[in-house]
């Protein structure tokens, strides 16, 4: 930002005349030595809403990980579940569990619940806001094969979605200034999909299954939304999300308007324009079943050799150790910017 100075003109006419030239001359003087920096390349805007505090959004995400992997059918699940939806209320929202039970891909029982909150429940006018909160129950793809029967603490691959939403969540319901409904939905069963060393087929149909229950029973009969954003592994450390290919199928729109709200704000490094492949994830079931344009905001890692999704996906070392608060802060505040431009 450039100071404004006040200038003492010296009697004297060569004096004069030398203060006017430098006067006259100082903006070419100053651009031959200025160096030109990110932030100068490309028009920022102040970002509209409250500001996203990625310290608790950290917060939120540890606490789910102290409750130890949130597989199908355990303790920690059950837990988690108790505090995810405590939270959600002691932020002012309806909340609604949506119980239900779905078989994974070997026949298992799967008790499975979709956590629902509903900011200003009343309104029609809806943005939905998802993401998974289970843990994959092994991680098949960690570079060492003993660890492949062992759970996978999701930090990433779960708590970090819905973490970020609980403080979008936070903000919206302490600055009381925003005039649509938002639906927060905590999807459950999505990572019980085939693993990698079983002997049945992946036909992706395993996968997202609190996902394709909600979308063809959603918690509210006739329930419609504008468009819908998922949140997944948002928090990983050097993750750059770029277009998802099925979300441009269904939703190019809503792509085109979180990506714009991203550069905006100055987060156009986190979201390149680029294509990231297509993903089997939850908003396939709500963009077929439910019909409600749905976008995946989802890392791609293109030169990573253990996974395009990054180097913990599926992993052990998916824990706190490997989450980026900046990486949280540059998606939640894109989606507050996102909501917050919502006419």
């Amino acid at each position: 930002m450039k100071k404004k100075k006040k200038v003492i003109i010296i009697v004297g006419t060569a004096v004069l005349v030398a203060i006017i030239y430098a006067l006259v001359n100082w903006g070419s003087i100053f651009n031959k030595n200025e160096v030109l920096t990110d932030d100068t390349e490309q028009s920022v805007s102040s970002p509209v809403g409250p500001s996203f505090n990625s310290d608790s959004a950290y917060a939120y995400c540890k606490a789910q990980c102290e409750f130890g992997p949130r597989t199908m059918n355990s303790t920690a699940h059950d837990e988690c579940e108790q505090y995810i939806i405590s939270k959600f209320k002691y932020y002012g929202m309806s909340v609604i569990a949506q119980k239900t039970v779905v078989k994974g891909y070997d026949g298992t029982r799967l008790n499975s619940t979709n956590v629902i909150a509903s900011y200003k429940p009343e309104l029609t006018t809806r943005i939905l806001i998802c993401a998974h909160w289970d843990s994959r129950p092994w991680a098949d793809n960690d570079p060492d094969k003993k660890n492949h029967h062992k759970p996978v603490m999701a930090a990433n691959d779960g708590a970090s979605g819905v973490a970020v939403m609980m403080e979008i969540a936070r903000n919206i319901n302490k600055a009381k200034k925003l005039n649509i409904g938002v639906d927060f939905i905590c999807l459950d069963a999505e990572d019980w999909g085939t693993p990698q060393w079983s002997k049945k087929q992946d036909d992706g149909d395993s996968w997202a299954l609190g996902a394709q229950y909600w979308a063809a029973n959603p918690h509210k009969k006739g329930y419609e939304a504008r468009y819908g954003i998922l949140l997944d592994m948002v928090g990983g450390q050097g993750a750059r999300f770029y277009q998802e290919g099925m979300s441009k199928q269904y939703a190019q729109a809503i792509v085109d308007k979180v990506w714009k709200a991203a550069n905006d704000i100055g987060y156009a490094s986190y979201f390149p324009t680029e294509e990231g492949g297509m993903i089997t994830d939850d908003h396939i079931p709500i963009n077929q079943k439910a019909n409600i344009p749905t976008i995946d905001i989802i890392p791609y890692y293109p030169d990573c050799k253990a996974s395009s999704f990054g180097p913990t996906w599926h992993t052990v070392s998916d824990d706190m150790n490997h989450i980026d608060k900046n990486t949280m802060k540059a998606v939640g505040q894109t989606v507050i910017q996102v909501l917050y431009t919502e006419k």
